[in-house]
């Protein structure tokens, strides 16, 4: 592939995901017109990082209003864990059902970026919760 005329080296990555999650990036990629599979994951792989970065460097005191999604079965401990682990920045969250067999919470939390931050990092390492949103407020 070249970009501006230099010759940029591309590896080959292989990974698993639900056959679901496949049908939804297939349809997403049809919807907004990329190449292929391969730049939709660069281009997601990039806003992830970007979002990530700016988050990691934020410093002081925060409010962020962080948004999960997770299927009706998960096994909620886990997640209800997560929340009272960190217990002195969540302020309070409102759980409700988006469609059949899907949860999504909002969790207001208010505290030191970087106790935000490991917030965010221990919901995105849980395997029950499909997606993480972020948005930070002050």
């Amino acid at each position: 592939m070249s970009k501006g005329g230099f010759l940029i080296t591309m590896s080959i990555v292989s990974f698993s995901i639900p056959k679901t999650l496949l049908e939804k990036v297939d349809q997403y990629l049809k919807e907004q017109g990329f190449a292929n599979r391969s730049e939709m994951i660069r281009q997601a792989l990039r806003a992830y990082m970007s979002e990530t970065r700016r988050l990691s460097e934020i410093q002081g005191i925060i409010t962020a209003i962080i948004t999960i999604v997770y299927r009706r079965e998960a096994k909620r401990s886990q997640i209800t864990d997560v929340q009272h682990d960190f217990g002195p920045v969540v302020l309070t969250f409102l759980h409700t059902h988006i469609q059949e067999g899907c949860c999504i919470e909002i969790i207001v939390a208010r505290g030191v970026a970087q106790v935000i931050t490991a917030l965010v990092q221990a919901l995105k390492a849980n395997e029950q919760i499909s997606e993480v949103k972020v948005a930070i407020l002050s």
